[in-house]
C-alpha cells in the first residue's frame, strides 16, 4: 500500500525583507513554538549584521553565508550484503538550504557568553567571509564524501 503524500505547506515571505528564506531561518531559530521570540532574534540579528559589516542589505550577507555553508555532496549510509557503506551523494537545493541553515544555527548556539542575536549575526558574518564553524562543518561533510567516493557505484 501506498503511503500517502507529504503535503506542503505554503510558507509566508518575512515581513522586514520579503524572504522566503529568511522566514524559513525564523522557522529554523524557533524552539517550543515561540515564533515571536525567534522573529524578534532574526530581526535583531538582522540588524546588528548591518551595523558590524557594515553594509546598507543585511540580505545579501545572509545570502552569501547560506551559498558559502551549503554543501554540495554529503555521505548517506547504505547496506549491502550486511555491510553500511557511506556513500557519497549529491544534495538536493532544498536540503542544501535546511543543512545550511541549521549548521549555522547550531554553530551560534553553540557559542556562549552573548545574547542569541549577536553570536547569530557573528556566525552569519564569518560564514559570509568563509570561516566560521559552518563553513568548517561543510568542509568536513565535503572531506566524508571525497574520502568515501570509491563507494560512489553502490548509489542509488
Amino acid at each position: 500500500m501506498r503511503r500517502k503524500l507529504n503535503i506542503k505547506r505554503e510558507l509566508k515571505p518575512d515581513a522586514n525583507y520579503d524572504s522566503l528564506k529568511l522566514a524559513k531561518f525564523t522557522n529554523y531559530v524557533m524552539e517550543s513554538g515561540k515564533k515571536t521570540t525567534a522573529r524578534a532574534i532574526v530581526a535583531d540579528c538582522m540588524t546588528a549584521i548591518k551595523e558590524k559589516a557594515k553594509v546598507e542589505n543585511p540580505m545579501e550577507v545572509f545570502e552569501t553565508a547560506l551559498k558559502n555553508t551549503s554543501p554540495a555532496m554529503e555521505v548517506r549510509s547504505r547496506r549491502v550484503g550486511g555491510a553500511n557503506y557511506q556513500v557519497p551523494r549529491e544534495v538536493r537545493p532544498e536540503r542544501k538550504n535546511a543543512m545550511s541553515m541549521k549548521w549555522i544555527i547550531e554553530a551560534a548556539r553553540a557559542k556562549k557568553g552573548a545574547p542569541m542575536h549577536l553570536k547569530l549575526a557573528d556566525e552569519i558574518i564569518a560564514a559570509s567571509k568563509n570561516e566560521g564553524e559552518a563553513v568548517k562543518k561543510r568542509e568536513n561533510v565535503h572531506k566524508m564524501a571525497e574520502a568515501n567516493k570509491a563507494f560512489a557505484h553502490f548509489a542509488w
